[in-house]
């Protein structure tokens, strides 16, 4: 049980943050939402980490806790980049203010240290916005001292902490319309956690490898990156990101006249943070003027390291960028499962809703879903009766042509899918995809939720039961029984391929045991398995 970090493993867990975080900088980069981003967020957030690592290995007390978290909390501060960058050395300047102070780190200290951290954060933010970085942190430090209260095993209490943030950052859509709207998750609590994760890591012993740029790449394609709507790339209000420390300050200034700096500021902009004291002050602020920004921190100091990106360029070059890579059709799938995503977007799906029997989408999402892609026109597969109508109805709401093809089930959607091609007009695949839809058979392995007589059955909570167009036509409390007795209900002399797509719990081992018994069951069949991660049906079958 490990109950206290010392100072070794602290700077092993820096290490290891810093690590993973740069092993997925260019994922995090790829959840920026336009009009422009403010930088790249995984970049920022990296770099941060870095100048944090170089500091803590120069620090003179390699043996030192207290000695290391003063380090972190200096080249943090120093290195700050973007606001993302920023926002993240303050968390950890707020966790070293704590670790400094209690000279020991268990969970509970480590609890508090994450409380101080969202603390100091939050007021590094002139107008903090929830659905960010921010909420993350906050969040989890809130949750933090529950855990922290019954578990002193850190290994416990680190996975229990990575557990809440990656249910806060899946909420952030909710938070803030413009994540929604890009259909992503929040940039700076995704790089958050890759922090925290790395930090949990290295205390359970699990190797994080320095990737090399194509490792990095292969490791970034998994993410979906966003489009924006073209539309959205006009508003830009302040055209300069303007990034500079004022040094030397002099013995004059006091914290008060930092405050009136910040509030001047804010005036002349937004975006603004201005955190440090009356020995460093680092600035960051979008602003029209940057000459007048610059001036008011004259008044403090001496001013160095100053960065100003015309924002308006980087807007022109994206808007060029998006126009260039515009695709006559794009689609639209719904799905539920990591697995079945996958295999839509091996297929050629720009974007896939998260969706299914239990959970499904609204107009919205299907709106939102429609402006993230970069296409001319969108063709789109719901994949279940009960998704069609609101896929019909987010027609209205779009500013491209929208078709749906109304396919009610994943089988459906996979056939159709593969009868779509580039070459063809919106029209034509249309015609092509319905034609492909209706010539493939579906069924459904999944269990009765409660006790009732439906369709000739009488069943009880978790008897297991089939599911085909015709409605429940197997029952058995062996999964294997019940997937045998669908496919007898699906095939005929014509059928040919059987393909079965596993999920709810079902193990590869498993998969692959009732795939070799269907073999033998079947041997007229080509049958073949695929992880589809879809909850609560055992297999989704199709049957061509």
């Amino acid at each position: 049980m490990l109950k206290n970090i010392d100072a070794k493993l602290f700077k092993e867990m820096i290490i290891g943050g810093a690590q993973l975080l740069a092993n997925h900088r260019e994922a995090v980069d790829t959840l920026n939402v336009f009009p422009v981003p403010d930088g790249d967020t995984g970049t920022n957030m990296s770099l941060t980490m870095q100048a944090a690592l170089r500091e803590l290995n120069e620090a003179e007390n390699q043996d030192d806790l207290v000695s290391l978290a003063r380090a972190v909390l200096k080249g943090s501060l120093k290195g700050a980049r973007g606001n993302s960058g920023v926002i993240l050395s303050q968390i950890l300047k707020g966790f070293c203010e704590v670790v400094i102070n209690s000279k020991e780190l268990n969970t509970k200290v480590f609890s508090a240290a994450l409380k101080r951290g969202t603390e100091i954060a939050y007021n590094a933010v002139t107008k903090p916005k929830e659905g960010t970085i921010l909420t993350v942190i906050r969040m989890t430090a809130e949750f933090s001292e529950g855990a922290a209260a019954k578990n002193q095993d850190f290994l416990v209490f680190m996975q229990l902490l990575i557990n809440r943030a990656e249910e806060v950052l899946k909420e952030t859509p909710e938070m803030l319309p413009v994540l929604k709207k890009a259909g992503v998750v929040d940039s700076g609590g995704k790089g958050l956690i890759y922090v925290i994760r790395g930090f949990y890591n290295v205390m359970a012993g699990i190797e994080i490898p320095v990737l090399n740029e194509e490792e990095q790449r292969s490791e970034n394609e998994k993410v979906d990156a966003p489009y924006a709507d073209i539309h959205d790339l006009d508003d830009i209000k302040y055209a300069y990101c303007t990034e500079f420390f004022v040094t030397n300050i002099f013995p004059k200034t006091t914290e008060s006249d930092i405050d009136k700096f910040r509030d001047e500021l804010c005036e002349i902009g937004d975006s603004t943070i201005v955190i440090g004291d009356i020995y460093l002050v680092k600035v960051h602020v979008h602003t029209n003027n940057p000459d007048q920004a610059l001036g008011y921190a004259l008044r403090l100091g001496e001013i160095d390291k100053i960065k100003i990106e015309n924002m308006l360029q980087q807007n022109r070059a994206l808007k060029e960028k998006l126009m260039s890579e515009k695709k006559p059709i794009g689609i639209i799938s719904v799905s539920g499962g990591a697995g079945l995503e996958a295999i839509f977007k091996d297929y050629g799906v720009d974007r896939v809703i998260e969706g299914g029997q239990t959970m499904n989408p609204s107009v919205k999402d299907f709106s939102g879903a429609i402006n993230t892609v970069n296409a001319d026109s969108v063709i789109i597969l719901p994949n279940n009766k009960n998704i069609v109508l609101a896929a019909e109805h987010s027609k209205e709401l779009a500013e491209k042509r929208v078709i749906v093809v109304p396919t009610t089930n994943i089988s459906e959607g996979l056939a159709a899918l593969m009868a779509f091609s580039p070459e063809r007009t919106i029209e034509e695949n249309q015609l092509a995809m319905t034609q492909a839809m209706k010539k493939v058979k579906a069924g459904q392995v999944t269990y009765a939720v409660k006790n009732t007589s439906i369709d000739g059955f009488k069943l009880k909570v978790g008897d297991i039961i089939g599911i085909t167009s015709k409605g429940i036509t197997a029952k058995d409390k062996s999964i294997l029984s019940v997937v045998k007795k669908t496919i007898e209900k699906l095939i005929d002399e014509k059928s040919e391929v059987v393909t079965l797509f596993y999920g709810n719990g079902m193990t590869d081992e498993a998969a692959a045991a009732d795939l070799i018994a269907l073999q033998e069951a079947f041997p007229n069949l080509e049958i073949c398995t695929a992880n589809g991660g879809q909850p609560h049906y055992y297999y989704y079958i199709s049957v061509e």
